[in-house]
């Protein structure tokens, strides 16, 4: 598994330098993204999915034939609770924040949420790469027959970029971080509705998307607000009486 996992990111990182996609003038976001600028929105050059046919994409069908064969209720259970792929759906176990989280944050993540789906939709638009399920009638995706396109990963890009984000603001927890949002972009392949290279390019635009947000000042200023909203780390000592 891990060797072919090495084979994805080495040649999605040989297409990404290789071959970047051109963009279609006439496509425009559903929504305006707040913290993204349209140019960034519609002239986002990024790798394009893999040709039908291709090594790569023999391999991806061949490892969501896998994952159905071996994976379990369980794995098929904690995928669907992510359905809406919101912060809260992959981290809320995780969370650095106060309970319940204030209104303010809630807010700030349901907008980058919005506008990292209006970038997706326009690199999903461009590739049109159908969904496993849907070139391969064996196939019973556990997370239902779901529609809209398979590259990337829109599971994985949010992810990506949630963690970042946590990262970012508590870093002592990166490996936590970024190994939850790894953990829940894999479940999209385990339940049947994204080829592997579908994840690997939605973990590399989500570090895109978080490097171009943290260029926009508004962004970072909801970022620091957020610092106020981290619960204070519980404290190693224990009074007399063992709490």
């Amino acid at each position: 598994m891990e060797r072919m996992k090495g084979f994805f990111q080495l040649l999605f990182a040989a297409a990404l330098c290789a071959c970047a996609t051109s963009y279609d003038p006439g496509f425009e976001p559903k929504k305006h993204a707040l913290y993204l600028s349209d140019t960034q929105l519609t002239e986002r050059q990024f790798a394009p999915a893999p040709a039908a046919g291709s090594e790569i994409d023999r391999a991806d069908m061949a490892a969501v034939r896998e994952w159905q064969a071996k994976r379990t209720p369980e794995q098929c259970a904690s995928a669907a609770a992510q359905a809406h792929a919101y912060f809260s759906d992959f981290f809320s176990a995780l969370s650095p924040f106060v309970r319940p989280m204030p209104p303010e944050a809630e807010a700030f993540f349901k907008q980058v949420h919005d506008d990292t789906g209006a970038a997706i939709r326009v690199i999903k638009r461009r590739n049109k790469r159908e969904r496993p399920f849907l070139r391969d009638a064996s196939l019973e995706p556990c997370l239902g027959r779901i529609g809209d396109l398979s590259y990337p990963s829109g599971h994985a890009v949010h992810a990506r970029v949630y963690a970042l984000m946590l990262a970012e603001l508590v870093p002592e927890r990166r490996t936590e971080f970024m190994a939850r949002a790894d953990e829940s972009a894999l479940y999209r392949v385990i339940g049947g509705v994204h080829h592997p290279s579908d994840i690997e390019a939605g973990k590399k635009f989500g570090e895109i998307l978080y490097a171009d947000f943290m260029r926009n000042p508004a962004f970072r200023d909801e970022m620091d607000k957020l610092r106020a909203y981290i619960a204070p780390k519980k404290s190693d000592k224990t009074d007399f009486l063992g709490r």
